[in-house]
């Protein structure tokens, strides 16, 4: 804490600062109440308006600022901001390294030397530099991401830095914008394409998140299939081109019936330098290193998926009795022959979800609806590899979260949350990239899932830091 004298008097006060414009609310609303109508010679009105203002002009700038696909080669520190500082400085304005209060001034100083003619003469050379690529870095691993929906499009760091800081979460503040935020998407689906939203660094290396600006619901449109597919081959296209060491797909980008897992990028450019990974490997080990080791039994809806198959190959090599619920006796038996002679026993195919109805470990790979929820005993386990999550119905019993991973705590400019992730955390698909990366990896992991290797993976994540959430 600074000396009283160098620093407002209401600096301490945090967010309830704003309650100190109680009086100039009151003052407009009751001259306002006098005059029957907008007070325009109330000064209170001309001051608020005037912070007002102040406060649009800020996010606007910060917005810019943060717009990676605009700024990236033009910062001038090039490091992240993380979430100590965006605590630190809940009132930041275009300030680094804690600089809060000289940087409301310091911005205004290149109009005052433009103004009184005392601008150095190699401030324009120096700002060419800095345009010529000083900080146009390479990344070394990519995750490639889509957005999920309307209302969580907002939740991106250029937009509220407030929000991005935390767990998505629906916020009231937000849906005025829904309207703002549904423009976009359809200007996005007209012509925008894939953008750079966030970076980190990770012992050295450059990480950055790319986004394909397309929605989940536009992947179950069938017109819309060969162009969301063309966004993420050119966006594969244009890593290998700049030297990047691994891609990593996210969620729907490796859709099965999208593009096999990403098998059809690798299959029609076998000569990719890039590593594409669908990091579904790591995946299947974090929701298998969730299961007790006591369990002897578990039912396992979604289970001809490419998750699915590597978990019930996986278990059955435990001796665990799997319940695969499937309809297709094709499906479930050339999964079966998959498995060694004497483990094929423990997979055991059902098609209804009372068959489950003693078993306490279910492995939900597809959405269970409340009604299907009341197949489970009491004391049940869900552990979740399905997109939405399930609804938590059942109070007698227990929900797992989505597969993820801490980030090790060596990261360094990280300051948005993954989706509804916690601080730090990722998607285990995010984070099975980051182990292939940092392991140096050069095959591709695409289509299925090599069981063989889901514990090299789980111990090579553990190795670099990474860990459960």
């Amino acid at each position: 804490m600074g000396s009283p004298l160098s620093s407002w008097p209401w600096a301490g006060l945090g967010a309830y600062k704003y309650l100190l414009y109680g009086p100039l609310v009151a003052g407009v609303a009751q001259a306002w109440r006098e005059q029957g109508g907008a007070p325009t010679d109330s000064w209170c009105l001309h001051l608020l308006l005037l912070l007002a203002l102040r406060s649009l002009t800020h996010q606007l700038w910060f917005s810019y600022a943060n717009m990676l696909f605009f700024t990236r080669r033009r910062r001038v520190v090039p490091d992240g901001v993380d979430f100590v500082q965006i605590d630190a400085e809940w009132d930041w304005y275009l300030s680094l390294h804690h600089q809060e209060k000289d940087s409301n001034f310091c911005l205004f100083m290149p109009l005052f030397d433009l103004l009184g003619g005392t601008v150095h003469p190699r401030s324009w050379e120096l700002q060419k530099e800095v345009d010529q690529g000083k900080n146009d870095r390479v990344p070394d691993f990519v995750f490639l991401a889509h957005v999920v929906d309307v209302v969580s499009s907002m939740h991106v760091p250029f937009a509220f830095r407030a929000c991005s800081s935390q767990p998505w979460a629906t916020r009231l503040v937000l849906l005025p914008l829904w309207p703002i935020a549904f423009c976009l998407m359809v200007l996005q689906v007209l012509c925008s394409k894939t953008f750079t939203v966030s970076f980190y660094c990770l012992r050295g290396a450059l990480h950055q998140t790319w986004t394909i600006p397309r929605y989940s619901f536009q992947y179950f449109i069938p017109p819309m299939k060969d162009g969301i597919n063309r966004q993420i081959e050119l966006a594969i296209l244009r890593a290998d081109k700049m030297g990047v060491k691994v891609l990593s797909l996210a969620a729907l980008n490796k859709n099965e019936a999208l593009n096999g897992g990403g098998t059809l990028f690798v299959d029609k450019h076998p000569d990719l330098r890039v590593r594409v990974v669908h990091g579904n490997t790591l995946t299947a080990a974090v929701i298998l290193n969730e299961i007790p080791g006591s369990v002897k039994e578990v039912f396992l809806t979604g289970a001809t998926s490419k998750l699915g198959r590597a978990i019930a190959l996986y278990l059955c090599r435990k001796r665990i009795r799997v319940l695969m619920l499937t309809l297709s006796s094709e499906r479930f038996l050339k999964i079966q022959r998959e498995a060694p002679a004497e483990f094929q026993q423990y997979l055991v195919q059902v098609t209804k979800y009372h068959a489950a109805k003693t078993v306490k470990t279910w492995l939900v790979g597809k959405w269970l609806s409340p009604r299907e929820q009341r197949w489970a005993p009491a004391g049940t386990h869900f552990h979740q590899f399905v997109v939405p999550p399930v609804i938590e119905f059942r109070r007698d019993c227990t929900y797992g979260k989505l597969a993820a991973m801490r980030l090790p705590k060596d990261v360094q400019g990280l300051g948005s949350c993954e989706y509804t992730m916690e601080r730090g955390v990722v998607h285990a698909c995010h984070a099975g990239g980051v182990v292939h990366c940092l392991e140096g990896w050069e095959h591709h992991e695409v289509g299925a899932i090599d069981v063989d290797r889901i514990d090299v993976v789980w111990k090579a994540a553990l190795r670099h830091g990474l860990s459960p959430p």
